[in-house]
């Protein structure tokens, strides 16, 4: 009998602690600050999205992972894959560090026709160890394994900032190149095999006021003309303070990257939270798809999260477009189905005159379309998670001709985030009677596409989590919101099964 007993209660004590992780796995994505539709780890530290490729009908998103702290530490490979680029599994761990160091930033390729000698289609992980040398490795089960390369380093460490490498196959001249970061510009390689690299070039230029990393470089189509852009990372003093993207259109032979003005500065992201993005190699239609880390060095070890911390943008298609100024790189969000939303309401021509609260209107996870006429108003716009203090505005500040985003670090009475930026400005031209706002809100941050995507502004945003109200405002004058329309956004983590992860316990 007693012998019946203990089983009975291990039996019992067994899944009432199946049960007691199950329920804790699902408060991972209930925090306070969680995003309920931009993809965060279910736990720890994570910063630069890296590895991005498409295949078998998965995206396939590695980032740089801290499994033992919500802090940055000896770098991982964390992985998820999504179906859609909105809703994510996570899986388990990809890479580990080894004995040549812990793995920082890289990219991933197919490698169709076998150059590597890995195996048909094998999937490969192109990365910089915390050395600074590179390093490879291959997986045949669409990244759930690797095996790291025997002969790794495939490259030394020419320079003590030599790292995050980005690999694509160019078709012209049959051969692999490689941009990679070196300080202040990038260096470029070719290989036939991944493994065996030359060196080709080296480009500098733009914004030189702060190391350069995590470059990319791919082609875009305008009229009929091939155009390649340069994406880099710069760790500091951007337009928002800390880091930020600027970018280069020009040219690529297989070796060598030119434009025609190298002292230009062109930025992709007027807020203070995208940094260290990179594109997905063999996208599907040979569509240009891109996401970023949404976070900044300045501050991103003091956000007022728990278990967790660190976030990315939602992913953006990248096109080229013809501007007044010239040639331009245009970004459109992939959001949320809109079929799958919550209609709030749609308004037209409501005339503002001060403040214009949407009585009856209320969330933290919001999808806005707004088309505003600025009029007389020195400025307009709207309040996001508003609420007795600190909310979030969005403003068309019309003396100045930009884009204002003022959003809080209060993470309590008295408690702020240190070098926080708590207001950010984008330039836009005012083109015509009106201007055009795609916002994204989630619960801690706001991603605001101007004008069809011309301007974009990624800002963490840290609002008391009981502010759920929207108001319209205009001051020094009237404006006119022609027409507006506000759904919202369902969690992408609501039903999903989210598993007991071994580096979450």
């Amino acid at each position: 009998m007693s012998r019946l007993i203990s089983r009975i209660l291990f039996i019992v004590l067994f899944f009432s602690v199946l049960a007691l992780v199950a329920q804790d796995a699902h408060d991972m994505y209930k925090e306070p600050f969680r995003p309920q539709f931009h993809y965060s780890p279910p736990c720890r530290w994570m910063n630069d999205p890296n590895g991005m490729v498409y295949v078998d009908g998965e995206y396939h998103l590695f980032y740089q992972f801290h499994p033992f702290s919500e802090t940055w530490g000896p770098m991982h490979w964390g992985h998820a894959v999504s179906p859609d680029l909105i809703h994510w599994e996570t899986l388990p761990i990809a890479l580990y560090p080894d004995d040549n160091g812990p793995i920082w930033s890289g990219s991933a390729v197919i490698d169709v026709n076998n150059t590597s000698g890995f195996g048909e289609n094998a999937m490969v992980a192109i990365f910089s160890f915390q050395n600074q040398t590179q390093g490879v490795a291959y997986s045949h089960d669409n990244g759930r394994t690797w095996t790291k390369y025997e002969g790794n380093p495939v490259l030394p460490a020419v320079h003590h900032d030599f790292r995050d490498p980005k690999v694509f196959w160019h078709e012209p001249t049959g051969r692999w190149a490689m941009v990679i970061s070196a300080g202040r510009e990038v260096l470029f390689f070719t290989s036939t095999n991944l493994t065996k690299w030359d060196y080709a070039s080296n480009f500098s230029g733009g914004h030189q006021m702060s190391i350069w990393e995590v470059p990319d470089l791919f082609p875009l189509t305008i009229d009929g003309e091939t155009k390649w852009v340069l994406l880099v990372s710069v760790g500091d003093y951007s337009p928002a303070g800390g880091n930020g993207i600027q970018y280069f259109i020009g040219d690529f032979d297989g070796e060598r990257f030119s434009v025609e003005d190298s002292e230009q500065i062109l930025w992709m992201d007027y807020g203070s939270d995208n940094y260290a993005g990179t594109t997905w190699s063999n996208a599907p239609d040979g569509r240009i798809l891109y996401i970023g880390w949404m976070s900044n060095w300045k501050y991103a070890d003091r956000t007022p999260t728990s278990t967790w911390r660190g976030a990315n943008t939602l992913v953006r298609e990248l096109t080229l477009v013809h501007t007044s100024e010239g040639i331009r790189l245009q970004q459109t969000p992939i959001a949320p189905d809109r079929a799958q939303n919550t209609p709030l309401g749609v308004w037209d021509d409501i005339v503002l005159d001060g403040d214009y609260p949407l009585e009856g209107i209320e969330g933290r996870l919001l999808d806005i379309t707004l088309e505003i006429e600025p009029g007389t108003a020195s400025e307009v716009g709207l309040r996001v998670h508003d609420g007795a203090n600190e909310p979030t505005t969005i403003a068309i500040e019309q003396a100045t001709s930009e884009l204002v985003v003022r959003r809080t670090d209060q993470t309590g009475p008295g408690e702020y985030i240190s070098d926080f930026t708590r207001v950010t400005r984008g330039p836009l031209p005012i083109e015509g009677d009106t201007v055009t706002l795609r916002i994204f809100v989630d619960e801690s941050s706001v991603e605001i596409f101007a004008n069809d995507g011309m301007l974009v502004i990624s800002n963490q945003t840290f609002s008391d989590p009981q502010n759920t109200g929207i108001t319209l405002f205009a001051n020094g004058g009237t404006a006119t919101v022609r027409h507006m329309e506000i759904d919202a956004v369902p969690s992408i983590w609501e039903g999903a099964e989210i598993a007991d992860y071994d580096f979450c316990q």
